[in-house]
């Protein structure tokens, strides 16, 4: 079998291109062998699950640990704990065969009688009879809800308490997308579980417990082993597109590769190209491939829209408090800190969620490309906006309320008019100024760059704060001229003097200003 780039499931050496599981399991291991309990927490496919069956097998492979791998995605939002800790018990069962043939507890079939104590009981007798000290891994725990998680997480801490005393598990491991912190949501579950501070056996700091991304290196390596075993060559350029749209995770990596190698240039004798991988790009968002899919199932989750919402805008994150909606999507990898500035992950996420939110209103708009596009193949700029403005007045303006998004309305109606447009010959680009009331895009259209600055009018001083930062954008970018589209939703202006194009010169900078 010929390997392959994966991007369904666990990787295994002998089917997949992969990086070695163990080069980012150095600090997980260690709190394994310190006894740690602890969350093994990143984001969707990032290869949580592949780390984890690495660990199993070399602990088992060796004289160390016995260690056991318990998937508990079966049990996905069940909140009764009699069904839940049945279905618990059964992949239990399920670990032990699979991994050493010590059988079930004598009293297993009594256990289910006492859901609230049936996984300490479980796992003390499994320990009692284990020849080593028992690891035991459980994936997908945070898809555990309710009581059924109250329960579950206070056994595993009774166990941990008592285990110097009574035998049970040396280490456990929860794997999932989030903190254990972050598992419990309702004021009634953090008070039962309020012993998930400082005091819980679930202590151990995010940062020494979650997968890293993949660097630089690590990219072109895995890309290289392709090549090595094909001949087909990733040029630089392509390398580095790659690690530029995907930030490094681990499934975005593989998706883009797949598409390109399996798909999109079959030939071996042909190298890969930054413009091949752009393209991979654009299939993966447009098919809504799994991961993708998943994302966007994510946007409508209350806890992601209040923080994407001000975010699309260029806003402050005014919701309070933040820091668990905040804890939630870092933890599913949606946003991600930078240099103390929160930020949307990657540029994949960063064009998928505001094409995603708007893409309903983006079929219905009437508009072709053909009629923007000069004689010459350039983009005419200033036809197309004048058209964006009489759709705005038309029928833009209203559609806008309808969003979910309601604080980014107004920008998510203008990026599905350009993304209508521009489909047609070219790419949009987009960047977030969180704080900064301003949504920066950036037009690629046939070796042409177009940049332009989005704001809200809020009072007199916006233009001019506005000018400024466009003038720095255009700078960043080396252009000499550019576009800034103010939206004044508080006017009471006929349209007919709201709608208003003209042309400042702003620190050596062309500024064409369109009034909406």
């Amino acid at each position: 079998m010929k390997p392959r780039f994966n991007t369904t499931g666990p990787c295994y050496a002998d089917e997949h291109y992969m990086l070695p599981p163990e080069r980012r399991l150095g600090r997980i291991m260690e709190l394994i062998e310190d006894g740690r309990y602890f969350t093994l927490h990143a984001g969707r496919q990032t290869g949580k699950t592949t780390s984890a069956q690495w660990l199993i097998d070399h602990y088992n492979s060796g004289e160390q640990f016995s260690a056991i791998w318990v998937d508990l995605q079966i049990a996905r939002d069940q909140p009764d704990p009699d069904v839940a800790f049945r279905v618990i018990l059964n992949k239990l069962d399920d670990a032990v065969q699979m991994h050493f043939p010590l059988g079930k507890p004598a009293e297993r079939d009594r256990l289910v009688d006492t859901p609230d104590s049936s996984v300490l009981r479980y796992l003390r007798d499994l320990a009692a009879r284990s020849p080593r000290p028992l690891v035991v891994v459980f994936d997908e725990v945070d898809c555990l809800v309710g009581k059924t998680m109250v329960s579950f997480l206070t056994q595993l801490r009774d166990g941990y308490v008592a285990r110097r005393k009574q035998p049970f598990a040396h280490s456990v491991v929860l794997v999932g997308q989030r903190n254990v912190r972050d598992y419990t949501l309702s004021q009634s579950e953090r008070n039962a579980v309020a012993w998930l501070g400082s005091a819980s056996p679930f202590n151990i700091t995010a940062e020494a417990t979650t997968l890293a991304a993949f660097t630089e290196a690590e990219v072109a390596e895995l890309l290289s082993q392709h090549t090595t075993q094909t001949g087909q060559p990733f040029e630089a350029e392509a390398v580095a597109k790659v690690v530029y749209l995907t930030e490094g995770h681990p499934w975005l990596v593989n998706a883009l590769a797949d598409q390109v190698v399996d798909r999109d240039v079959r030939d071996r004798r042909v190298p890969i190209t930054a413009a091949h991988i752009e393209a991979a790009k654009e299939t993966i968002i447009v098919e809504r491939r799994t991961h993708i899919d998943s994302l966007i199932h994510k946007l409508h989750d209350p806890r992601v829209k209040r923080l994407l919402d001000p975010m699309l805008a260029g806003e402050r994150i005014t919701s309070n408090p933040i820091d668990d909606d905040l804890a939630y999507a870092l933890g599913l990898g949606i946003l991600r800190v930078v240099g103390g500035q929160l930020e949307i992950a990657n540029p994949i996420y960063r064009e998928v969620i505001p094409r995603v939110l708007a893409y309903g209103h983006q079929i219905q708009i009437y508009q072709q490309t053909a009629p923007y596009v000069r004689a010459d193949g350039s983009l005419d700029l200033p036809k197309l906006m004048t058209a964006w403005q009489e759709f705005w007045r038309k029928d833009g303006h209203l559609a806008a309320e309808g969003f979910s998004y309601r604080e980014a309305g107004p920008h998510l109606m203008l990026m599905a008019f350009l993304q209508r447009i521009v489909n047609g010959g070219g790419r949009i680009e987009r960047e977030y100024g969180l704080g900064r009331g301003a949504l920066d895009l950036m037009i690629f259209w046939q070796g042409e760059r177009h940049a332009i600055e989005v704001k809200l009018r809020r009072h007199s001083e916006t233009e001019a704060d506005a000018l400024n930062q466009v003038s720095g954008y255009l700078d960043r970018a080396g252009l000499t001229q550019g576009w800034l589209v103010l939206f004044d939703l508080r006017s009471t202006l006929p349209w007919e003097q709201r709608l208003t194009q003209r042309t400042v010169e702003m620190l050596g900078k062309q500024v064409h200003i369109v009034g909406c």
